[in-house]
C-alpha cells in the first residue's frame, strides 16, 4: 500500500502536460518523436519554469542532432549504466526474484484503473509509468512514482553526472513531485553506494506472476531481460 504523499503543487492539466512529454522524450528517438517536437515545446510554456525550461533543453538537442547519433546515445546511455535505468523496480530489485512481485504491484495497479499494458511492456518502465499517469489515473500513477522516488533521484543524478541531455525529462518529472524526504535520502545514499542489488545464488530469469482481471494472480510468466534498457517494447 502507499504511503501518504502531499497533494500535488501543479494544476492536473499541467501534470498531464508534463508527464506525457516526460514519457516521449524519454523513449526510444525515432522519426515519430521527431515529429512532435513542437507540440512538446509549444506545451511545456504551460508549466513552471522548473518543469518547462529541463524539457525546452532536451527539445533544442533532439532538434539539433542526427537521429543516427541520438539513437546511438540513447543506448549508450540506457543500456551499459546500471544507474541509468528506466525500469523503476530495478533499482530496489534489481534483477532478483523480488522484482517479480514488485512488478506484480505494478499491474495490479493499472488493472485497478482498467489499464491492460501490451504484452511487449514491462509494467515498471518510466515512460509506460509516465503515460499511464498522465493519460489513465494520475493519482495511482503519482503514487507508483513518489513510492520508487529514491530511484528516479538516483537515476537524475546519474543522467546529470554523466552529462546526457535526457537529465532535462527526469528533471521535469522530478520537478512536478514534493522535495526528497529524510528517508528518500537515506535510500539515495544507499543506491548510489551500493547500486541495484543482485541475485545471490544463480542467475535465472525473475518471474512476475500474470494477473486475472479481478487482480487476483494468475499463472507466472517468465520475462526476459530487454536489451537496451531504455526501449520500452
Amino acid at each position: 500500500m502507499s504511503r501518504k504523499y502531499p497533494k500535488p503543487a501543479l494544476a492536473p492539466e499541467q501534470l498531464t502536460i508534463a508527464w506525457q512529454s516526460a514519457s516521449l522524450l524519454l523513449d526510444y528517438p525515432d522519426e515519430t518523436l521527431l515529429e512532435r517536437l513542437d507540440l512538446v515545446r509549444s506545451a511545456s510554456h504551460e508549466l513552471p519554469a522548473a518543469a518547462g525550461e529541463p524539457i525546452r533543453r532536451l527539445v533544442a538537442h533532439l532538434e539539433a542532432t542526427p537521429l543516427p547519433e541520438l539513437q546511438a546515445d540513447y543506448v549508450a546511455t540506457f543500456d551499459s549504466r546500471r544507474r541509468c535505468n528506466l525500469f523503476l523496480t530495478y533499482f530496489l530489485h534489481g534483477d532478483t526474484r523480488k522484482r517479480g512481485m514488485a512488478l506484480l504491484r505494478f499491474k495490479q495497479t493499472y488493472l485497478r484503473s482498467g489499464h491492460l499494458l501490451d504484452d511487449s511492456e514491462l509494467p515498471d518502465h518510466l515512460c509506460v509509468v509516465l503515460e499511464y499517469a498522465a493519460t489513465v489515473d494520475q493519482h495511482l500513477g503519482r503514487a507508483l512514482l513518489l513510492d520508487h522516488r529514491a530511484g528516479l533521484e538516483l537515476l537524475r543524478l546519474s543522467l546529470r553526472d554523466s552529462g546526457s541531455p535526457w537529465t532535462g525529462a527526469v528533471e521535469a518529472v522530478t520537478a512536478t513531485l514534493p522535495p526528497l524526504r529524510g528517508d528518500e535520502r537515506d535510500a539515495v545514499r544507499r543506491l548510489a553506494a551500493e547500486g541495484p542489488p543482485e541475485e545471490e545464488v544463480g542467475l535465472s530469469p525473475y518471474v512476475v506472476p500474470d494477473v486475472q482481471t479481478d487482480g487476483r494472480p494468475a499463472e507466472s510468466e517468465l520475462l526476459p531481460v530487454p536489451s537496451i534498457p531504455g526501449a520500452r517494447s
